[in-house]
């Protein structure tokens, strides 16, 4: 990692002229696209039901009968990992993967290309491969959707997969994998691992890995990844306790790290503590560039929104600093922006940039990077055209994968919203 950055050092980047107003507490076309499958979901009460699609070559959509509520024998899956749709080349503008959904929060590929999206008020998970799209179902699935608190901001959030999974043999004879998820629950937010059966399109039941994280109706922070070190990093907010966030004994505003099993990682800032590093408001985005180097995305409050580079141990400023200059003490972010043009939620790292999707801002802005920093002035691209912008993923393909967030009721849905588009890099 990086050596320390306290202030002294300005932020790279964007302050971006233009009045500062008091932001919403989470602020936040089309191609060709091959697979066939649906299924119905039940959206928000407030929304009319949602049904997500997958996109034909023709853009005509299909849409085959709905799978039974009984449990399909478990299958064997292919041993090199589950394969994804087949697409056709990705181009600069944006193509439609599926459209429909409701409410997507974070999406999670798969070795062997199929994808993990889940929704967050639905606390459903759906797994599209290359037979098509379908919500999982099973013991696990069942959990989630008794289990879960949708209300605000919390819900059904962070989805991933370690690296090197593969599909192992389960004590049922199905070849399964191990998937991460992030949810709220009526007694906080927690991290919970469970057997996926790709084939059968099953989940197993829930394990707690990592409970005891506030949780409220706002600023539940989400965002989940396997770090290149092999270690599971978990990203939380302050839970509206601003004084959480600077405090070592809570999980509250802080980027934690912590192994697959959620015991704290060896080699952090204090031994037997999950804590990585504090101080954060709301972080939605984590990522690595090629160097190892992490960055997160984090929600300011009234004024600026930030790109931190987390140093372990660092205390990254909140609730005595909103963006950079709070002294001694205190770790800069690398990039800010005010928060109309930003709110930012996920991140995906490529060799030269990192990419933020923002919600507020409606756009998707690349911050050029080199040598774990930014290395040119930020470049806002696709403004206004997809609308809310929930998260970004650098997808097997080399293509940006992006889920738009307009149906939450803090957007304006378009047709066809809410939808997972794939483009090539700008």
């Amino acid at each position: 990692m990086r050596g320390r950055r306290t202030t002294g050092r300005r932020a790279v980047g964007a302050v971006v002229p233009g009045p500062v107003t008091a932001a919403p507490a989470d602020r936040l076309r089309r191609g060709a696209v091959v697979a066939v499958a649906v299924l119905a979901l039940t959206a928000c009460a407030a929304e009319p039901e949602r049904t997500p699609t997958v996109a034909t070559p023709t853009g005509q959509r299909t849409s085959p009968p709905a799978p039974t509520t009984a449990e399909p024998a478990p299958s064997p899956a292919p041993p090199t990992g589950v394969p994804g749709p087949d697409l056709p080349a990705a181009t600069a503008a944006p193509q439609d993967v599926v459209t429909g959904l409701s409410a997507p929060w974070d999406l999670a590929f798969l070795p062997g290309g199929a994808v993990l999206v889940t929704l967050r008020d639905a606390a459903q998970v759906l797994l599209l491969r290359d037979t098509g799209l379908v919500t999982l179902t099973g013991p696990g699935a069942e959990e989630l959707v008794a289990g879960t608190a949708t209300r605000g901001e919390g819900g059904l959030l962070g989805v991933t997969v370690p690296e090197d999974a593969v599909p192992e043999d389960a004590d049922a004879g199905a070849a399964t994998l191990p998937v991460y998820l992030y949810r709220t629950t009526p007694d906080g937010n927690e991290v919970v691992r469970a057997p996926l059966d790709p084939a059968a399109g099953t989940l197993g039941p829930l394990e707690p890995v990592l409970t005891g994280i506030p949780a409220e109706g706002t600023h539940n922070g989400g965002r989940i990844a396997f770090g290149p070190d092999g270690y599971l990093y978990v990203a939380t907010g302050d839970a509206q306790a601003r004084g959480a966030s600077g405090d070592p004994a809570s999980l509250a505003g802080k980027i934690l790290r912590v192994t697959a099993d959620g015991e704290p990682a060896p080699g952090n800032p204090v031994p037997g503590s999950p804590v990585l590093s504090l101080g954060h408001r709301n972080v939605q985005g984590l990522g690595w560039d090629t160097d190892g180097t992490l960055v997160a995305s984090e929600f300011g409050q009234n004024r600026l929104d930030e790109l931190n580079v987390v140093e372990p141990g660092g205390n990254h400023g909140w609730p005595e600093v909103e963006g950079d200059g709070g002294g001694p003490g205190f770790v800069d972010p690398v990039v800010t922006w005010t928060t109309e043009v930003a709110s930012p939620s996920g991140l995906a790292v490529t060799d030269d940039a990192v990419w933020v999707a923002a919600l507020r801002g409606a756009r998707l802005w690349e911050v050029p990077w080199a040598d774990g920093a930014p290395a040119g002035e930020p470049v806002a691209h696709l403004v206004g055209e997809l609308g809310r912008l929930r998260h970004v993923a650098v997808g097997p393909d080399g293509a940006l994968w992006v889920l738009t967030n307009n149906t939450d009721g803090r957007g304006q849905p378009r047709d066809g919203d809410d939808r997972l588009v794939r483009l090539l890099p700008p």
